[in-house]
């Protein structure tokens, strides 16, 4: 897959609305002020919002070509460096009629977000570029206070240093849905409720180390996807590290489940190296989930031997790390690990 070159001080990113088109609402348009001011602190970046970008939740859902308009003149423009996704939503799909792949793939470049932004990562992955399922501008970059170290630590190491080995963190504190502090700009000065993490990454199963390319996202965009144009074969999955994670709709056990079992069907869970499971955003079904991925997984599957670790810091718990597309991984079940031994960007 072809890689972004690396970002240097200077450089202009680009926020793009590709889902809800909230960032651009009076009551939100702080929070971008915030992440430009802090894009240009802690990494000498300019943001700049594409022309549709801050044009609200009307228009941002009744122009879904709009919205692929500006990601791909985004990836046109030379001076642009990188893309960050302003925020998920439910409908990022709907740009894919509208998306020229030939544009995103003659000029490749960082682009990330994670939750319903998972649809546009796999559009770039059929273009065949490399993204990140990682921050976005109104939940990390504007992130009330401060933002995350081991979000800011991801950002550095692998779009700026470009190392070509990062060991994915386990976060001493977390935050879930219910400790966020709601958005306005009454709240800038609060902070959300921070919980001491007690359980680190948990191995379900699986005892080995392996090694495979990353791909996945937010499970529940992924049921979504199935049967597109931009959904991969079951021998597109062979060797791959599958990532998922559940998004703030909190869902069920047994829709998981047979989200599960649909991946069990299409062959999938047969050629995967391993699996990589985010930190819930609510504590309600923490050990429901990890059952269910042993029962479809270990018992259904026939797939006790693959390892799967559980309670990784990415997705819609905070804080996230950055989980790189298509780039090799190394899971190591003895030493509750997980590597990325490849260079996310070009130098």
């Amino acid at each position: 897959m072809l890689k972004g070159q690396k970002l240097k001080k200077g450089d202009k990113v680009a926020v793009v609305s590709l889902s809800s088109g909230m960032l651009g609402e009076k009551w939100a348009i702080h929070k971008f002020e915030i992440a430009k001011k802090r894009m240009k602190e802690l990494f000498g970046l300019e943001l700049v919002a594409m022309p549709n970008a801050l044009k609200g939740i009307k228009y941002i859902y009744e122009h879904p070509e709009a919205r692929a308009k500006d990601l791909m003149d985004a990836f046109k423009d030379k001076e642009i460096k990188a893309i960050i996704s302003a925020i998920g939503g439910n409908d990022a799909i709907r740009i894919l009629p509208y998306l020229d792949l030939d544009v995103v793939k003659q000029n490749p470049k960082i682009f990330s977000g994670f939750s319903d932004t998972t649809a546009v990562h796999f559009m770039l992955r059929k273009a065949g570029i490399n993204s990140f399922y990682g921050p976005a501008i109104m939940t990390d970059f504007s992130q009330y206070l401060f933002m995350n170290d081991i979000t800011i630590d991801a950002i550095n190491k692998l779009w700026f240093d470009g190392v070509s080995e990062y060991r994915l963190p386990s976060s001493k504190v977390y935050s879930l849905e219910k400790d966020k502090v709601m958005w306005g700009e009454d709240n800038v000065s609060k902070d959300r409720t921070w919980r001491k993490e007690e359980k680190g990454f948990e191995v379900l199963q699986g005892k080995s180390a392996v090694e495979g390319r990353l791909l996945g996202g937010c499970i529940d965009v992924m049921a979504n996807l199935m049967g597109t144009s931009v959904w991969p074969k079951a021998e597109e999955w062979k060797d791959k590290i599958l990532f998922v994670e559940t998004s703030d709709n909190n869902m069920s056990p047994a829709l998981l489940a047979s989200i599960l079992r649909s991946f069990v069907a299409q062959g999938i869970i047969k050629e995967i190296k391993g699996i990589i499971v985010g930190k819930p955003a609510f504590a309600d079904y923490y050990e429901e989930y990890k059952q269910i991925y042993k029962d479809v997984i270990g018992f259904e599957a026939k797939r006790p031997d693959l390892p799967i670790i559980y309670n990784v810091n990415f997705g819609h718990a905070t804080p996230i790390t950055i989980i790189p597309y298509g780039i090799k991984c190394k899971i190591d079940c003895k030493k509750k690990s997980i590597t990325i031994t490849e260079k996310c960007v070009k130098n």
